[in-house]
């Protein structure tokens, strides 16, 4: 039994038709906003890193190659003893954990404040929350500068110069505030039917800030953590006003004394710089993917 193969039909042109050709895909356009916004940024990121490469070599250069050698040359031996030099001479494990401690025990309990009172004028109706946020709001718009005459007085008098304790209190007073302003609107733009079906369910106030208010303020908390922590380790004028003894020293007077004494020293100057900034830049990496988002939380009402 013999098998045919099928030929294809010729397919017939017709030529009155004329040829018949694909469209043309059009030309890309050039996104000029988005080159521009990529320039500035390499522009930007070069700006910020240009000086900490400049500040990392020096901190591991000796003298002599720092006032031999261009900024930019790598050093001729790696002085990594700077590092523990100005680690030791500086008192940087006392300061350092003076200055973690503060933020650690600072940080946290501002926000819950915060958060709290923020939650109260947001959430809960009363009369003249308004006026008391708008209080709240002038509060947070005070400059320290013009608090520290006051603030010195008033720690005297309660006997809490020159502790710890003594200036977390002042910490306190001056971060509430603002997180309360920032916390206020994120509060607002959570739709009330949450609360409303967790009080069907019999939730208590308490139970509701506890359980669905703060998760779901996660990014604005984290975006104030990274601004309070690094406000915090970074504050010099109520800290040199208020603390005495060089045993309760935060980072930054140590900083300065560093500087003071161990001016001509850059290289141990700029490694104790480098070693004092560590801890925020690790608190950053950790929170900086709310950071973004929590920032322009409350921004927008939703």
């Amino acid at each position: 039994m013999s098998h045919r193969i099928a030929t294809p039909a010729p397919v017939v042109v017709d030529p009155r038709a004329g040829d018949v050709t694909a469209p043309r895909p059009e030309p890309r356009r050039r996104d000029y906003a988005g080159i521009g916004l990529w320039i500035a940024l390499v522009l930007t990121t070069l700006l910020w890193a240009l000086p900490f490469a400049i500040m990392f070599l020096t901190s591991v250069k000796s003298n002599a190659d720092i006032s031999a050698t261009d900024p930019w040359a790598l050093p001729t031996s790696w002085a990594w003893s700077n590092y523990a030099e100005a680690f030791e001479v500086g008192k940087l494990g006392t300061t350092g954990l003076n200055s973690l401690v503060i933020s650690l025990i600072k940080v946290p309990l501002g926000l819950f404040f915060a958060a709290a009172a923020a939650y109260a004028i947001a959430r809960l109706r009363f009369r003249f929350h308004r006026l008391l946020l708008a209080v709240i709001a002038v509060g947070s718009m005070v400059p320290i500068q013009i608090a520290l005459g006051p603030l010195f007085n008033t720690m005297l008098e309660l006997g809490a110069l020159d502790s710890l304790p003594g200036l977390m209190l002042p910490y306190l007073a001056f971060g509430i505030p603002y997180a309360v302003f920032v916390l206020y609107g994120f509060f607002r733009a959570i739709p009330d039917e949450l609360e409303e079906s967790a009080r069907i369910d019999g939730a208590s106030t308490f139970r509701i800030f506890i359980q669905i208010i703060l998760p779901l303020a996660k990014p604005a908390l984290a975006a104030l953590f990274i601004l309070d922590f690094v406000g915090t380790w970074n504050e010099y004028a109520m800290a040199t006003t208020l603390l005495r003894s060089q045993d309760n020293w935060t980072v930054p007077l140590a900083v300065q004394s560093f500087s003071t004494q161990h001016g001509t020293d850059y290289g141990p100057l700029n490694a104790f710089i480098i070693m004092s900034a560590v801890p925020v830049l690790i608190v950053y990496l950790m929170f900086q993917r709310y950071f973004v988002q929590g920032a322009l939380a409350g921004a927008v009402k939703g």
